[in-house]
C-alpha cells in the first residue's frame, strides 16, 4: 500500500535531523517537499534519515535536495545505497548549466543552409539511383520468371488509379477544353478568324492538355496515395516483416503500382481527350454557332491524329515518373507521423514539378524534330 511522503524533525547525535518516511515519489510527494523546505528554513547543518523511506524517485530526490538548499553531503544522509546513489545523480544533474545556443551570423547561416541543401540533393540522387536499381532488379526477375508477377494487386490498383480517376479527369479536361474554346472564340472573333478556334482547341487538347491534366491529377491522387500506403507500412514495420519472410517489397509493392499506372494512363489520356474536345464542341456550338459535325470534320481535315499520338507518347514516361516518385517517397518514410506527412507532400510536389519539366523537354524535342 502506497504511503504519502512525510517527515519529522528530531535530534540525533547532537544535530537536527529530518526523519523521512513514506513514498517520496511523484505520486506520493504532494506538498511534502515544500513543508520540508519550510521546516528546515533557518536550521543549520541538518542531517537526513531516509531509512524509513519506502520508495524514492527523481522527483522525491529533487524535493529533498531543494529542501537542503542543494548542499547535501553524502555523510549527512543515512539511507540505503540505492537512495544515496539516486541523490548523487540528481545533485549532479542539477549542477549542470545549460549553454545558450549561439546563433550563427547571417552569412554563416546562409552558407550552412546552402551546404545542407547541396548535401540533401546528392543524398536524394543517391537514394533515387538505389531505388531504380532495386526496381530494375525486380523487373528483371519478373521478366525472367513471369510467374512472379502479382496480377491481383495490379488489377486492383488499375481500378483505383484508372477507373476511379475517370470522373475527375473527364470533368477537369471538359472544363479546360471549354475555357480554351471560350478564350479562342473571344480573341479570334476580333480578327474575323473565329473558325480557327477549332484548330486551337484540337491542338491544345490533343497535344498538351489531355496528358498534362491527367498526369497532374494522378500526381495529386496516385503519387500521394502510393507514398502514404507504403509509408504507413514502413512505419508499422510491415516492410521489414516482408523482408524477413523473404518477400521483396519492390516486387510486391512497387512493381504492381508501376504496372497499374503504365496500363491505365493511356486510357485516362484518351478519356481526357474526348472530354476536352466535348467541352470545346459545346462552347463553339453555343458561342460561334458551329455545328458539332463541322467541328469534327475540321479536326479530321486540319488537325489529324498526329497531335493525339504526340500527347499519348508522353503517357508512359509520365506514368513511370509518378509511380517512381510516389513509391520512393513512401520507402523513405521514417518512424513518425511527421515524416509521413513530409514525404506525402514531397511526393505530390516533386511529381508535379517533374511532369511540367518532362512536358517542356518533350516540347523541345518535338520542336527540333518539326513534328
Amino acid at each position: 500500500m502506497a504511503l504519502p511522503a512525510d517527515f519529522t524533525l528530531a535530534e540525533q547525535d547532537g544535530r537536527p535531523t529530518a526523519v523521512l518516511s513514506g513514498d517520496w515519489t511523484a505520486r506520493g510527494l504532494f506538498d511534502a517537499g515544500l513543508r520540508l523546505a519550510e521546516a528546515l528554513d533557518g536550521v543549520d547543518n541538518p542531517t537526513f534519515d531516509l531509512t524509513g523511506v519506502n520508495r524514492c524517485d527523481t522527483a522525491g530526490a529533487y524535493a529533498i535536495l531543494r529542501a537542503a538548499d542543494e548542499r547535501l553531503k553524502p555523510e549527512d544522509v543515512k539511507a540505503r545505497h540505492g537512495v544515496v546513489r539516486l541523490l548523487q545523480l540528481v545533485a549532479a544533474a542539477i549542477q549542470v548549466k545549460s549553454e545558450p545556443a549561439v546563433r550563427p551570423s547571417g552569412f554563416r547561416a546562409l552558407l550552412e543552409r546552402i551546404g545542407r541543401g547541396v548535401f540533401g540533393l546528392f543524398s536524394d540522387a543517391f537514394s533515387t539511383m538505389a531505388f531504380l536499381g532495386h526496381l530494375l532488379t525486380a523487373v528483371g526477375r519478373s521478366i525472367v520468371d513471369p510467374r512472379r508477377i502479382r496480377w491481383a494487386p495490379i488489377v486492383a490498383l488499375c481500378e483505383r488509379a484508372g477507373l476511379d480517376a475517370m470522373p475527375i479527369v473527364a470533368t477537369t479536361t471538359f472544363f479546360i477544353g471549354a475555357v480554351v474554346a471560350l478564350l479562342g472564340a473571344n480573341m479570334l472573333t476580333d480578327f474575323g478568324a473565329q473558325v480557327y478556334s477549332v484548330e486551337l482547341i484540337g491542338i491544345s487538347v490533343m497535344r498538351e492538355f489531355n496528358i498534362l491534366i491527367t498526369a497532374i491529377l494522378l500526381a495529386g491522387r496516385s503519387a500521394s496515395s502510393f507514398a502514404a500506403e507504403i509509408g504507413s507500412m514502413k512505419m508499422n514495420q510491415e516492410i521489414d516483416a516482408m523482408q524477413v519472410m523473404g518477400v521483396d517489397p519492390y516486387e510486391a509493392l512497387v512493381l504492381p503500382r508501376f504496372a497499374a499506372l503504365l496500363l491505365t494512363i493511356p486510357i485516362l489520356t484518351f478519356v481526357a481527350t474526348i472530354a476536352g474536345l466535348a467541352g470545346g464542341i459545346l462552347v463553339v456550338w453555343i458561342v460561334l454557332d458551329l455545328s458539332p459535325n463541322f467541328f469534327l470534320q475540321r479536326i479530321v481535315d486540319y488537325v489529324g491524329p498526329t497531335h493525339f499520338w504526340i500527347g499519348l507518347s508522353k503517357a508512359p514516361v509520365m506514368a513511370a515518373v509518378i509511380a517512381a516518385i510516389g513509391c520512393r517517397q513512401g520507402m523513405e518514410v521514417g518512424q513518425d507521423v511527421e515524416a509521413l506527412g513530409r514525404r506525402v507532400t514531397a511526393a505530390v510536389v516533386h511529381a508535379i514539378f517533374a511532369i511540367i519539366l518532362i512536358d517542356a523537354v518533350f516540347a523541345l524535342i518535338y520542336m527540333e524534330l518539326d513534328i
